[in-house]
């Protein structure tokens, strides 16, 4: 497979539109309810944890499957494979903000399908994002608040394991450049005290919750550190 086919596969792969489908067979359009967001987290505000989690399990997969399938189909050199999968991920990434299922009209924030995507690219350094995730949401209620500090553990994950210098690290840094500008939002209602808040799930406020979520970045850092060293 020629790399610009599999990039342009993982376009339509990323824009498979999984929280639209999922309001649809509920009978709900979510562009109107919510935040109107099409991400996990608005499916879950409305429809749910069942059909949220389904969600959100799909968009991993949209950013996971080019990465760990389509990039090795090109057949490219060890050279450039890297690269190759590089532009596989942000490509998925990109179908799920605009999709082409959808006129390319606004989806989702790329949270879900940029952990996919690294996922197949760093595992570990992934796995600790998501405790990151876990640890911030749990203690917040804010997953807006969790998603960027999940973003920041990982680009700080990344530079333990690899370097600076790495290309591990650029690419990471671009992502949560990316994660920081479709959260922009979300960021001036945390500011000003009106960012939609799971409850049940709150019990610190956005300094401790932050706090505990970077006691986890470092832990993590300092430990894939001492792993490559």
């Amino acid at each position: 497979m020629h790399p610009a086919v599999a990039v342009a596969a993982s376009y339509v792969s990323g824009s498979f539109p999984s929280a639209w489908i999922a309001g649809k067979w509920s009978g709900v359009d979510l562009r109107a309810h919510g935040s109107g967001n099409l991400g996990a987290t608005n499916v879950l505000r409305v429809l749910g944890p069942r059909i949220g989690a389904a969600v959100f399990l799909a968009d991993i997969a949209k950013g996971a499957v080019p990465v760990y399938f389509m990039a090795p189909m090109t057949g490219t050199s060890s050279h450039t494979f890297a690269l190759v999968q590089v532009l596989c991920g942000a490509a998925a990434i990109l179908g799920h903000a605009r999709p082409v299922f959808l006129g390319f009209a606004k989806g989702g924030k790329g949270v879900a399908t940029a952990c996919g995507v690294f996922l197949a690219l760093a595992p570990l350094q992934t796995a600790f994002a998501l405790l990151t995730f876990a640890v911030v949401v749990l203690a917040s209620g804010y997953v807006s608040l969790a998603s960027l500090a999940a973003s920041l553990g990982l680009t700080v994950a990344l530079a333990a394991s690899f370097g600076l210098a790495s290309f591990q690290f650029s690419v990471g840094v671009l992502t949560l450049l990316f994660v920081v500008f479709t959260h922009r939002a979300n960021i001036g209602r945390l500011g000003v005290g009106t960012e939609f808040r799971f409850e049940k799930s709150a019990r610190l406020g956005i300094v401790p919750s932050l706090a505990m979520g970077l006691l986890v970045i470092v832990a993590a850092s300092v430990w894939l550190a001492t792993r490559v060293h």
